[in-house]
């Protein structure tokens, strides 16, 4: 049994408690979890019970009791995936918006890992079984690239390359405001805000070191669109060091605001490394999708008419 307690900010006033309460619990909880939390009074709103459909206000106080714990066997699950690259030793996989990487608490089904599982039959499991094949993941919102190990040997290569930072990563932007300057390199140590554990702060002294780069791609009359690469690989990284330049990724409702968009405005667009067998060096490149490319092309922030 696990308790947490959110207090909601203004960000997130007027949305409805069942996605609030799914929003802040983080991916591996899903809304029919949430329902089901509901249903058994373990999630109140300053001490009371209230409905799915109630839209939470500013300063009021949500409790989750979570005791849903159980692992499961992942199934494997006929999704669609769309495969930009394949051997015997990984696959480079163009993950959708929307898609959770690998299974968790209230969400053991429609994951990546469990298209993988249906597509490659047998996954490496290193330490954590409930993500076989994982060396590296995007958050549920963010597009892209994904990279999945099919061997032991390859995934003890790959997750060694990205925890010695050799491994290229490049991701899309668009962000609020104009960026001033052409280049630039935030160098931010992250650590897991201590009132909301789903969330990541800048922490001088106690962080984990992240470094990231950006380029000023074009800039329009309300954002701007960047080319990003991470140094460091850390949770929420290019999310949190953008709100911290004072230029927040667009559509972000965790840390700035959704303001019309479907999703955040981010893309894994390109992964570098060295193969596992071969020590070939090897590059992938995903396309920017239709939806981020359709605010680019605009050039404005709006619904468009």
């Amino acid at each position: 049994m696990e308790e947490f307690k959110f207090i909601v900010t203004a960000d997130f006033a007027g949305v409805r408690l069942d996605k609030y309460v799914a929003l802040n619990l983080g991916e591996g909880y899903s809304r029919v979890l949430v329902k089901n939390l509901l249903d058994q009074n373990l999630i109140l709103l300053d001490g009371k019970k209230v409905k799915a459909s109630y839209h939470v206000e500013e300063g009021e106080t949500v409790t989750v009791t979570v005791t849903d714990k159980e692992e499961s066997k992942i199934e494997p699950e006929n999704i669609p995936l769309k495969i930009i690259y394949e051997d015997n030793s990984f696959l480079v996989i163009d993950k959708p918006s929307g898609m959770i990487v690998h299974p968790g608490a209230g969400n053991k089904h429609g994951t990546l890992v469990n298209a993988v599982l249906y597509h490659c039959k047998n996954l490496p499991i290193i330490s954590d079984s409930a993500r076989p094949g994982i060396v590296h993941r995007l958050d549920k919102e963010t597009s892209g690239i994904v990279l999945v190990a099919k061997t032991e040997k390859a995934m003890r290569s790959l997750s060694k390359q990205f925890q010695k930072r050799t491994v290229k990563k490049e991701y899309v932007a668009l962000v609020k405001g104009v960026v001033e300057f052409d280049n630039g390199i935030i160098d931010a140590p992250l650590a897991r805000n201590l009132s909301d554990r789903h969330k990541m702060e800048i922490a001088p002294e106690t962080g984990k070191p992240a470094q990231t780069i950006y380029h000023v791609v074009k800039r329009f009359k309300d954002f701007t669109y960047l080319r990003i690469e991470l140094k460091t690989g850390r949770t929420h990284q290019i999310r949190v060091h953008m709100k911290h330049l004072g230029h927040p990724v667009l559509g972000d409702i965790v840390y700035s605001a959704r303001e019309g968009f479907n999703r955040q405005m981010l893309h894994a667009e390109k992964i570098g490394f060295y193969h596992p067998e071969t020590c070939k060096y090897m590059e992938f490149i995903s396309p920017i999708p239709p939806d981020i490319m359709e605010v680019i092309e605009r050039g404005k922030i709006g619904v468009k008419k």
